[in-house]
């Protein structure tokens, strides 16, 4: 029988009225569709990998393998955790029932600050590609984008499927003609490859070195960042005990695809190595194939970034949902954010209260200052899933299984450990006051109420 805090009396008939939940609707496609469109492997190489070709040269093929491993060791994580607890709390519902609620309330927590921050630093991102058409400002340009993306995400989640599967086959189009053109334009053998060479503090090419790997890994671990919306998804698809995984390894791999082979076309095709570390992806398509070639892969990569956001949007309305199912704020907010569209059954509240702040962030605030600390916020979360990855086996459970369990975990938590380790101490010490709010919240008003709020579902009868 379910008990009420007397500070706070709840009517028991709202308490356990049955609610009508998310449909199951998304076959394994759709799914692998909507989380490839989250991962935007095209927004990937063409804003990340420049990073990564500076500092990698023609190293930077591997650097990325590299990444994608560690991102295995996590999609097996989000996958046996994801089909264990198929809720569309995502992570902090698969830490909670298997960590605790503490640290299911912490990972919520630092999940929602990369829930604020993610979407519009993208979305900033769209008036630059769009350059060589049109005169943008940048900051109404992302706040725009950050609207439109939240319209698309109130919408049913087979529509969303729809518009994100064609903007992401725009996308797509966008990595393959570069890769046709940098293939086409080879200046050097696929040898140069694995017998890499990368610039040396004085300007000249020098040997690939483990070293020169290591100090690109923490940013490659995230070009393919993306895969676990899965999970958010999951209350959603169709079987999700099997078709989870599937949709987080299917996603996985073909993003990756979608990132490896245009950036070793690149590394093939540049005039000289030295440019890597200088030309960014316009200049080289400029190279290859002119000026309006290059400005129609421009505007690819703002589809690509529009779609990215609209994924985004969706799975953190989802996921702010769920936290009000699972009755984590006062029942007012509860009532209000766990309601689903009439219409499209969408959480379209939970949704608006997500997404619009993120909308005036990047009208008005230098929201990009935030991005060492949001690294640092996906790393913890990364770390909290692996963790939660090892003991995940302590009670049996219907869903995939990793294989060479435990081995995945151990390796992200060695590959975030040292991506922690990497960071400025400043970004760590904002993430340590976030962590101290949320343990505060969670001592001062979740456990004198722990018999009815924070009781994540587990989904049992999924």
């Amino acid at each position: 029988m379910t008990t009420v805090s007397p500070s706070e009396p709840v009517d028991p008939v709202e308490l356990t009225a049955p609610v009508a939940g998310l449909t199951p609707v998304l076959g394994v496609k759709a799914a692998i569709l909507l989380t490839i469109s989250c991962i935007t492997p095209a927004s990937s190489l063409f804003i990340i990998v420049p990073t990564l070709l500076a500092s990698q040269g023609s190293g930077v093929v591997l650097t990325i393998l590299a990444g994608v491993l560690v991102s295995v060791g996590v999609g097996a994580c989000y996958a046996e955790l994801g089909t264990r607890t198929p809720s569309s709390g995502g992570e902090y519902a698969m830490v909670t029932h298997t960590l605790g609620r503490r640290l299911g309330w912490l990972t919520f927590v630092l999940t929602c600050a990369t829930l604020v921050v993610i979407p519009p630093v993208i979305a900033l991102g769209t008036a630059d590609y769009l350059a060589p058409v049109l005169s943008l400002d940048r900051a109404t340009t992302g706040a725009v984008v950050m609207l439109l993306a939240t319209a698309t995400a109130v919408l049913d989640i087979k529509a969303n499927a729809i518009v994100t599967s064609a903007f992401l086959a725009i996308e797509t189009l966008a990595a393959a003609v570069v890769a046709y053109l940098g293939f086409t334009h080879s200046e050097r053998s696929v040898s140069t490859l694995w017998h890499p060479q990368a610039l040396d503090g004085a300007g000249h090419l020098a040997p690939f070195s483990l070293g020169i790997l290591l100090s690109g890994l923490a940013v490659a671990m995230f070009v393919a960042n993306g895969f676990g919306t899965a999970s958010y998804l999951a209350e959603e698809i169709i079987d999700p005990r099997r078709n989870v995984a599937r949709a987080v390894f299917g996603s996985l791999f073909i993003g990756s695809l979608i990132i490896v082979i245009p950036t070793a076309a690149t590394v093939l095709g540049v005039a000289d190595l030295r440019d890597l570390a200088t030309g960014t992806f316009p200049d080289f398509v400029t190279a290859w194939g002119g000026s309006r070639v290059s400005a129609a892969i421009s505007v690819g990569i703002a589809v690509a970034i529009l779609n990215a956001v609209i994924v985004m949007v969706l799975q953190n309305g989802r996921v702010i949902y769920a936290s009000a199912r699972d009755r984590a704020w006062p029942d007012a907010v509860n009532k209000r954010l766990s309601r689903l569209h009439p219409r499209f059954n969408s959480p379209a509240a939970a949704t608006l209260v997500i997404s619009l702040p993120g909308a005036v962030l990047a009208y008005l605030v230098d929201i990009e200052s935030l991005l060492g600390v949001t690294s640092v916020t996906v790393s913890a979360v990364y770390l909290l899933l692996a963790l939660a990855g090892l003991a995940v086996r302590r009670t049996p459970h219907p869903g995939w299984r990793m294989p060479l369990w435990p081995l995945p975990s151990v390796l992200v938590i060695l590959g975030v450990g040292y991506a922690l380790l990497e960071s400025a101490r400043a970004d760590l010490l904002i993430v340590g006051g976030i962590v101290l709010a949320a343990l505060a919240y969670d001592q001062l008003y979740l456990q004198p109420r722990r018999d009815t709020h924070f009781v994540v579902d587990a989904k049992e009868d999924r």
